[in-house]
């Protein structure tokens, strides 16, 4: 088949352009190469056409004899402030908006979306006495005072974390989750729409080779590393006891073939792409850091707006249904990824 893989020259999207040309397939890559994950003299990859999703024209040219459009291209991260709201919106919501649109046009009726776990904001809580309960938003004063782990809303009391699958409701609590939540809307809107089908991939916390340097928009694990690298030790916010998977971007991309390669169905499918493995992020810093032969992780106690506390995954529809399992462990992944090449 032939494949129009938006963002196909990002860290994920190259992995997946060249994971689906080792599949047989015929790739072809649209990317405006955005600042934000792209350092200023990126070169356009070779046979890439360099355009923007939000360009109509450029959509209806690279939509050309496409059986199915893989959509990388997004900005992603927690940014600097609300400042970058207006770009994440018109990146990643207008963005999908005139490539659907042009899809429409086309008669291409299959889309694989690059989605992530943000769209759940808070994973799966249990209480003792309620069950299954959604935390409310985490308050500045607790988190000043330290109190990073969220209460019961009904009684105050501590809860118990779990594995969060893609029944939970969608709870987006930054502007990036936001716009993510959004793709997925506009995507199945079109897909009730255009009698299209829809393969939502919730990403997890994409690790490994090709990830940008230290920037506002970088994966954590790339901002470790990048401080192990110049001599300093990581940074981890909160107490470091906050959960969550890492999936190795070769993982990632195995899954955007299994969902290319699987039997189109019509409608809305999300499913989550993750190792099934939990850790936490102090655990993660430190296996880095011992990897690197760096010094040991601070724990500083400073939390950002919008982040919340424990995300971890149930990856069994995604086994299901498109037979996808995670082969790399997160601590050999870890420790590879201590040597692998950065982009920028």
């Amino acid at each position: 088949m032939r494949i129009l893989v938006t963002g196909g020259a990002g860290f994920i999207g190259t992995h997946v352009a060249d994971t689906l040309r080792g599949g047989g397939h015929d790739v072809a890559v649209l990317d405006v190469l955005h600042p934000a994950a792209h350092v200023p003299a990126a070169a356009v990859p070779e046979g890439a056409l360099r355009a923007d999703v939000r360009d109509a024209a450029a959509v209806t040219a690279g939509l050309q004899g496409v059986d199915v459009v893989v959509h990388q291209a997004a900005m992603v991260g927690m940014g600097i402030d609300v400042a970058d709201m207006p770009e994440y919106v018109s990146c990643n919501d207008l963005g999908t908006a005139v490539l659907l649109a042009g899809m429409a046009r086309a008669g291409v009726r299959r889309l694989v979306l690059a989605s992530s776990m943000v769209v759940y904001g808070e994973g799966e809580y249990r209480c003792e006495v309620h069950g299954s309960v959604q935390p409310a938003p985490r308050r500045t004063e607790d988190l000043d005072a330290g109190r990073f782990e969220p209460p019961c809303p009904s009684c105050g009391t501590a809860l118990t974390s779990g594995e969060v699958d893609e029944d939970a409701p969608v709870r987006p609590r930054s502007v990036y989750a936001a716009t993510k939540a959004a793709q997925e809307h506009l995507a199945a809107a079109w897909a009730e729409a255009c009698d299209g089908s829809v393969t939502a991939l919730r990403y997890h916390n994409v690790y490994g080779p090709g990830m940008p340097r230290d920037t506002p928009y970088s994966g954590v694990a790339a901002i470790f590393r990048s401080a192990l690298a110049a001599g300093r030790p990581p940074r981890v916010f909160e107490d470091g006891g906050q959960r969550r998977d890492f999936v190795h971007v070769s993982d990632v991309a195995a899954a955007n073939l299994l969902a290319v390669d699987s039997s189109a169905r019509a409608g809305f499918h999300a499913y989550n792409i993750a190792s099934g493995v939990s850790i936490t992020v102090g655990a993660m810093a430190r296996a880095l850091a011992a990897a690197m032969d760096g010094p040991e992780p601070v724990v500083t106690g400073e939390y950002r707006a919008g982040d919340v506390r424990h995300v971890v995954a149930s990856a069994a529809r995604a086994r299901r249904d498109l037979g996808f399992v995670a082969g790399v462990d997160p601590v050999e992944g870890m420790r590879t990824f201590a040597t692998a090449p950065l982009r920028g």
